[in-house]
């Protein structure tokens, strides 16, 4: 046989929509009926007054209440158990960002056991990767270079002796002219002086 609660009295689960008053709760039990003519499931809610003795029900929670005695004018039922409590939207995130952080932790604690021998395996191919890659730099750096140098030493060797041949001939053929070009000027110039010692 079943067994039976309450002593036989008639109970209800709804969710508590009011919890300003003292020691009372209105809780709103849902309820599914067909319409009488056109057959539809209609969702229907009646409100409840509930005695809540400690006051221990929020917004939100989930509860059973039982009949019992009439404790006011509209007060006939009284809450039994808190089936499921609703908690505030902080105190969620507060609980989510416990289990978030537990679930890293375990993670963490996971890899960390699992760590060692693989991080033992990848530091030497890692110290392996970068000598090669340094080795490979250099000497090609090294090689460039010189003859880079090389390239740049002879260029300037050639050019060097043909600049200096080429700027001293035109010095020497300049030179000529530039004295006779000057001598005649001072002849010119010393014979105006002469000209006017005469005239005085």
């Amino acid at each position: 046989m079943a067994e039976v609660r309450y002593g036989g009295r008639k109970t209800r689960v709804g969710v508590v929509v009011k919890d300003r008053m003292s020691k009372t709760v209105v809780v709103a039990v849902e309820a599914f009926k067909h319409h009488r003519l056109y057959k539809k499931l209609i969702r229907r809610a009646k409100r409840y007054k509930a005695h809540d003795e400690e006051n221990a029900c929020q917004v939100g929670d989930k509860v059973l209440i039982v009949e019992t005695r009439p404790l006011s004018r509209d007060k006939r039922w009284r809450v039994a158990e808190i089936l499921v409590t609703a908690a505030l939207p902080e105190e969620e995130k507060a609980i989510i960002e416990e289990e978030e952080a537990a679930e890293l932790r375990e993670l963490e604690e996971a890899t960390a056991a699992e760590a060692p021998p693989a991080a033992e395996e990848e530091e030497p191919v890692a110290e392996e990767k970068v000598p090669e890659a340094v080795e490979e730099e250099q000497p090609a750096a090294q090689e460039e270079a010189p003859e880079a140098v090389e390239e740049e030493q002879p260029v300037a060797e050639e050019k060097a002796p043909e600049a200096i041949e080429e700027e001293e001939p035109a010095t020497e053929e300049e030179a000529p002219e530039a004295v006779e070009e000057e001598k005649s000027q001072a002849e010119e110039g010393e014979q105006p002086e002469e000209e006017e010692t005469k005239e005085s």
